[in-house]
This record gives structure tokens, sequence and C-alpha cells, in this order.
């Protein structure tokens, strides 16, 4: 265990941090906590080192569907801002793009235009900000029992999976820049070491858009039209009771997102964050709410600045500070977000080949991290029923409202799971605990 420096206890000025040692260097077995820093220099180059790190899945979901990237960008900056605000500056924490949005956004946008869309992303949000405010008063236990780790892993899975025909349909559009994308991701992979190694993705995308160049898939006009320096490009929300089914189950997928991620940096820490769990859960809907008003897509907290982190030792929220400061400048520039649009769709689908399939095997991850017994046949059953019906994308039309697989999944594996535990318990028949609910 890295040795801490304050617990996360206790009130502070969160725009306050001690320097550790002598703010040049990390000793070993040591980490720089969340309320100390570096010298300035280093801290404001380790908070553009956390944009680097965010910078390609979180453009990549504006991309995907067709979100203005620079409003992404503005959101997602002001965004990690509240965060770090709301969590009292004691988990370090970037909020980029979340990859759960993508399915529902690209359904609500079919069905009832983007404006509907982000309608659903304003849903989403609030519901997670009330779930934020109900484990800040009666803390996260009930999430557990609600939301074993079958149901969520089986859940971030079929998420990933039922996004597959989108990055087929993107590959089969320029199949040759995919693959080099693809080709790129996996080299740089095993190549680099340190934090280029954790960029695998950025550096394929680049090297993808560079052979688009050759190509001929990228073209510069709206770059060249586009100001220097302007606002992003906003855009409101309507309401419909249609896209319910599709949002709500994303709720799911951010709360073990925040979860899973204040776990970690306090595993990393040394630090008791379980007290700031109900916060982060808050601070994340409230990012994903403004976001939706404005025309961004929901946020998340980034496993990619997780690797930063650990990587740097470095968990100081003035880092992050940085970022979101850095990612905010950026948005204000209209060429930049007309450069990142010009991102070509072969790039797209050679990224979103390797990015969703991470998505469903990080549910896969859950369930080993957390030694699910398949032997169980509720575990079992909970996670083929739901997963099929993910992936086969079923779809439920009930008048107005349409549930699409990711919904319909969602639903099945939590009632699948607790119908059938809740039978085995009182027939006897599989006493085994296969899960921290079950154990109730």
């Amino acid at each position: 265990m890295p040795t801490a420096g304050s617990p996360a206890t206790g009130s502070r000025n969160p725009f306050s941090w001690r320097v550790h040692g002598d703010g040049r260097t990390v000793a070993p077995g040591t980490v720089v906590t969340p309320s100390e820093r570096l010298s300035w220099p280093r801290t404001i180059g380790i908070g553009m080192q956390h944009v680097v790190a965010m910078f390609g899945a979180t453009f990549l979901v504006p991309l995907i569907t067709g979100l203005p990237p620079a409003t992404t960008l503005f959101f997602s900056g002001v965004g990690t801002f509240l965060f770090l605000l709301i969590t009292r500056g004691k988990v370090p924490s970037y909020l980029g793009s979340s990859f759960a949005f993508i399915a529902p956004i690209a359904a609500a946008e079919a069905s009832g235009g983007m404006a509907s869309a982000l309608g659903g992303v304003v849903i989403a949000g609030v519901t997670l900000a009330v779930v934020g405010l109900i484990v800040n008063w009666a803390g996260h236990r009930w999430i557990d029992v609600v939301m074993p780790p079958v149901v969520t892993g089986t859940i971030v899975a079929l998420i990933g999976f039922n996004l597959a025909p989108a990055a087929w349909g993107n590959v089969q559009q320029a199949p040759v820049t995919a693959v080099v994308t693809i080709l790129a991701v996996v080299l740089a992979t095993v190549l680099f070491r340190g934090i280029l190694g954790r960029l695998a993705i950025l550096v394929g995308v680049l090297v993808g858009y560079v052979v688009a160049l050759v190509l001929g898939e990228v073209t510069f006009e709206a770059v060249r039209e586009a100001a220097w320096i302007g606002l992003p490009e906003f855009t409101a929300p309507t309401f419909s009771i249609s896209v319910l089914g599709l949002f709500v189950p994303v709720v799911l997928v951010l709360i073990a997102e925040n979860i899973g991620h204040v776990k970690s940096v306090a595993a990393m820490t040394g630090e008791n964050l379980d007290p700031m769990a109900g916060r982060a859960l808050f601070a994340d809907g409230l990012a994903t709410t403004l976001a939706g008003f404005g025309g961004g897509s929901g946020t998340t907290t980034y496993a990619e600045n997780i690797g930063v982190m650990a990587a740097t030792r470095v968990y100081s929220t003035a880092a992050y500070y940085v970022a979101a400061a850095t990612a905010f400048l950026l948005s204000l520039s209209p060429k930049f977000g007309a450069l990142i649009a010009t991102i070509p769709v072969g790039v797209l689908g050679g990224a979103g080949t390797v990015l969703y399939g991470m998505i469903g095997v990080l549910g896969a991850r859950i369930w080993v991290q957390n030694k699910v017994n398949f032997a169980d046949p509720v575990n079992l059953t909970t996670a083929a029923i739901a997963l099929i019906i993910g992936i086969a994308n079923y779809t439920w039309v009930a008048g107005d409202l349409t549930f699409e697989g990711i919904a319909l999944g969602s639903v099945a594996a939590l009632v699948i799971y607790h119908v059938m535990r809740a039978i085995a318990r009182w027939r006897g028949t599989h006493a085994e605990a296969a899960s921290p609910a079950s154990q109730v």
C-alpha cells in the first residue's frame, strides 16, 4: 500500500495543496495525494497530459453520434471542474464522454432528432444525480445489493457488444483505413512503454488519420472557414417519454463506473474515499445534465486518466483543475473543433471496433475480478439471456415507447437475477452464494 499524505475525511480548502516533498520527485513507495501537488510547472505538464489521455476516446463519441466535438469538450471541461468542486478536491477524476451513450443517442436521433437525444442525456443525468443524493444519505451498500457483479458486468458487456454493428458499418465504408487503424492500436499497445502505451487508441487514430490523408479521405474546407476563437455550438434538448427506455439503463453503467473509480483511487492512494461516493455520482449526474442541456455528450469518469495517475503516481486534484481549464480553452476554438471533425469514417470504424470490444470485455473483467461463479445457474442464466437480448438488439414497441436491446437486456439482467435468487432461497435449490447480494 503506498504511503498517503492525508485522509479523505475532514474539510479543507479545495484550491489549496501542500507541496509534496521537494516538489520535483516522487520517492519510491509514496504517491502525491489529492491534497498535495508537485511544483506548478510539473503540475501543469501532468494536467495537460491528462487532456491527451482522454482525447482520443472523448472525441470518438461526438464524432460517432454527430454531436459537435467542441461542445462536448466544453462540457467535459466544465463537468470536470464541477466534479472536483463537489467532491471537495478529494477525488481526482476527469469526466470524458461516456461510450454508454452512443447506442441510445443514435437510436433517439434516428426516431426524434438530435434534440430528442439530448433530452435523453438530461434524463440520464438527472437520474444519476438523484441516485447520488440517495447514496450520500443512505450509503452505497444498497447498490451492491441491487446491482451485484454478475448484473453489472452483464450490463457493461451487452452495451459494448450491442455497438458491434455500428463499428462494422463504418469499417465497410473505408476498410483499408479501418484495418490500418486497428493494427496501429494493436502494435502501439505492445511496442510502447509508459504513457504512450496507455494511449494506444490515440496513436491508432493518428496513424489511421495519416493513411486517410494519403488516400484522400480527409477534407479541410470546414477547417479553413472556421474562426480561431468563438463559442462552441449549443443545442437545446426536447423531451419525450419515448426515450426513457433508451437512456435509463445507461445510469446503471454510470453508477458502476463512478463507484469503481472511487474504489480504484482509494486503493492506489491508501485513502478512505467511500464517503465521497455519493458526491461523485451527484457530480457526474450534474455534469451530464448540463451537457444534455447544451448539446454535449453525457460524461463519466475516465479509465485512461486512472492509467496516467498509476504511471506517474500523481493523484493531485490540482493537475485535474489544469486539465479542466485546458479542455475549456481548447473548446473555445471553432477551428480546433472543425479539425477534430475531419477524422474520417474509416478511422472511427477501426477505433470503434477496438473500443466497443473493450467495453464488452470490461464487463467480463468485472465478473473475473469479483469471482462471479458461473457454475451457479442463477448467474449463468442471468448473463446468458441478457447478453443475447443486448447483442441481437431485441426491440419491443409499446405505444410511443420503444425499448431496444440495451434497455431490455439491462432490465432482463436485473429481473432474472433477483427473481431467480429469491425463488432459489425460498425453495432451497441453490444455497451457494454467488455474489454479495446473495448473502443479504
